[in-house]
């Protein structure tokens, strides 16, 4: 099981992190979804996670990866 932290920008809310969840829980190779609404930080489990699919996912739905 593998373990990525994505940071992401525009979390204001629970209902952000819904979304984000709900987003990210579609693709195969993710496991669960945790989302730090304080910090904007994104923790995704799952096998074979794919950084830049994911990332590019988060940024479909509104929440790009900051540096």
């Amino acid at each position: 099981m593998e373990r990525m932290e994505i940071n992401v920008d525009k979390v204001k809310c629970n209902g952000c992190a819904v979304n984000i969840k709900n987003g990210l829980a579609g693709m195969d190779e993710v496991n669960s979804v945790e989302v730090d609404v304080a910090i904007g930080k994104v923790s995704i489990t799952g096998e074979g996670l794919d950084r830049e699919s994911i990332a590019s996912k988060l940024a479909e739905l509104g929440y790009p990866e900051t540096a």
